[in-house]
């Protein structure tokens, strides 16, 4: 697996990447991309340590799998390329937002948060690869061992960080975070499954960028 991360990244994991599972985890990953369809390309699984270097970090969102369908995971949670529609829980992400800020999401028809990574924002999954239609097929691989070691690295080298944990499965791996240097926003998932029980009024992009400001950051746009 050829690891691509910026270099802050790179000084911030270079422990992980010489580890047993990691490279175990690398055979793995790049057994399953000779054999069939996995996502997102090889190019784009460490598209979030690209777009948004550790010294620059100001907020992190975790999510779970990429998404498995054709043509939509590009190594950002909850984001799709251009081109493709946002998905329904990027939607009621734009739902909340609007009603958190009162500012409308000026393209609601676009599913890419690139622009969110751009600003800090890490949109970190915590399996960074899957197989085509097949959610959950890279879990247990190693995965959350390193992603682990992400919001570890984040926890203890950087103070005044917002963490986005929406859903139980953001939640429990958020438990390593420490609470006195950064601040921790919980919630239900935005799924439509479960966004009307804790996910639609939390008013956590607001929340964020009260936080950021009072500590000389500069908010995020979300719109």
């Amino acid at each position: 697996m050829n690891v691509r991360v910026e270099p802050s990244w790179n000084e911030a994991l270079r422990d992980e990447f010489g580890k047993p599972y990691f490279k175990e985890l690398s055979r793995f990953v790049r057994a399953e991309y000779l054999e069939g369809t996995v996502y997102p390309p090889p190019a784009l699984v460490f598209r979030a340590f690209e777009l948004t270097p550790f010294d620059k970090v100001k907020v992190v969102i975790l999510g779970q799998d990429p998404y498995h369908g054709p043509g939509q995971a590009h190594g950002l949670c909850f984001s799709v390329g251009d081109g493709v529609a946002a998905p329904p829980s990027l939607q009621n992400i734009y739902k909340e937002i609007e009603s958190d800020l009162g500012v409308p999401v000026r393209n609601r028809a676009s599913g890419n948060l690139e622009h969110w990574a751009e600003q800090g924002v890490l949109l970190l999954n915590a399996t960074l690869t899957v197989r085509a239609r097949e959610a959950g097929s890279h879990q247990n691989k190693g995965w959350e061992t390193f992603t682990d070691a992400v919001i570890q690295a984040l926890s203890d080298k950087r103070e005044h960080l917002v963490f986005l944990l929406w859903g139980r499965y953001a939640k429990d791996k958020g438990a390593i975070i420490d609470l006195t240097r950064h601040l921790v926003l919980a919630a239900a998932h935005p799924s439509p499954y479960s966004a009307a029980n804790g996910f639609f009024g939390c008013q956590h992009f607001s929340e964020t960028n009260e936080y950021l400001d009072k500590n000389g950051l500069a908010p995020i746009v979300w719109t």
